[in-house]
């Protein structure tokens, strides 16, 4: 049994089940024997493997309840092939496999479907839907993808999205920042090079997300600031095509600065031309692909 579906066994006695016995667990009174759905396809045929393999990568690495942790699983499960489209997805077998109450299950292919990645539809049931179908700014699609077999080609769309959108949000924020939320990015860059002075990567990583992140907001467009989670997700994957933001230097600080001194003085030519400098690939440096997020 995994890590994951011992948890689940556990938090998931008589929650919503309405047992009389305490000491039972509102699961799917099935055999352990495979099914077949009522359209004939084998329902989770040889799935047990993989079931095991993403339970023991994703085990522990998110709070956010039971269903969130469903919702975990299954979703790299679908992104990294090992539930292909039009994958039927039968409710009763995935509480029975996973050990969750239909409650649990039930949220979890509502956030599924809601996501683009599962459809639920009457007479046909719950089905994988296609690539086409996902939300690809999804933040968790976007982890997902990351560190799955697509992994390459995530990290590369991300770093090419993020060279178009965040030039154009520094010029714009340059007009249109406010005073406090400067200080606020002035703020990050000196969190930043006291972190990198420690040798504390992890606080350096997240002051360099809230400093992206609070640019964008403050562009004073829309649609740039619902792209913002993007970038968020895209900092905290990583791994990708290295640009000044994955190299907790002096020249990435310095660069930095630069953006913040240019809002200051309005001068939106030289914050674009800040942030298009400090996102530059430079491909002739490896680096070393990081662990998925904690949450």
């Amino acid at each position: 049994m995994t890590t994951l579906a011992h948890s689940m066994m556990t938090a998931a006695r008589s929650a919503d089940s309405g047992l009389t016995n305490p000491g039972e667990l509102d699961r799917y009174p099935f055999a352990e024997t495979p099914t077949v759905d009522r359209m004939g396809a084998p329902a989770w045929e040889g799935a047990e493997p993989e079931l095991g393999r993403v339970g023991r990568r994703t085990a522990g690495s998110r709070g956010r309840g039971l269903h969130g942790q469903l919702v975990q699983q299954l979703g790299q499960m679908i992104v990294s092939g090992d539930l292909g489209a039009d994958r039927p997805l039968v409710p009763e077998e995935i509480g029975q496999r996973f050990e969750v109450s239909r409650t649990v299950v039930r949220e979890s292919l509502r956030v599924l479907e809601a996501k683009g990645l599962v459809s639920a539809r009457p007479n046909v049931g719950t089905r994988v839907r296609p690539v086409s179908d996902w939300n690809l700014l999804d933040p968790d699609i976007i982890e997902w993808r990351a560190f799955g077999p697509q992994r390459d080609d995530q990290r590369r769309e991300l770093s090419e999205l993020r060279s178009t959108i965040e030039p154009l949000a520094a010029r714009l924020a340059a007009g249109h920042g406010r005073e406090d939320v400067q200080q606020r990015l002035s703020d990050m860059v000196g969190i930043m090079g006291h972190a990198m002075q420690q040798g504390d990567a992890l606080t350096f990583s997240r002051a360099d997300a809230e400093f992206h992140t609070l640019l964008i907001q403050i562009a004073g467009n829309r649609m740039l600031d619902h792209l913002s989670g993007i970038v968020s997700a895209a900092l905290h994957v990583s791994g990708g095509p290295v640009t000044g933001c994955d190299r907790p230097n002096d020249v990435s600080l310095a660069q930095h600065g630069r953006i913040v001194d240019a809002l200051a003085t309005g001068d939106g030519a030289a914050a674009e031309s800040a942030m298009r400098q400090l996102l530059t690939v430079h491909p002739e440096v490896e680096r070393v692909v990081p662990a998925p997020r904690e949450h």
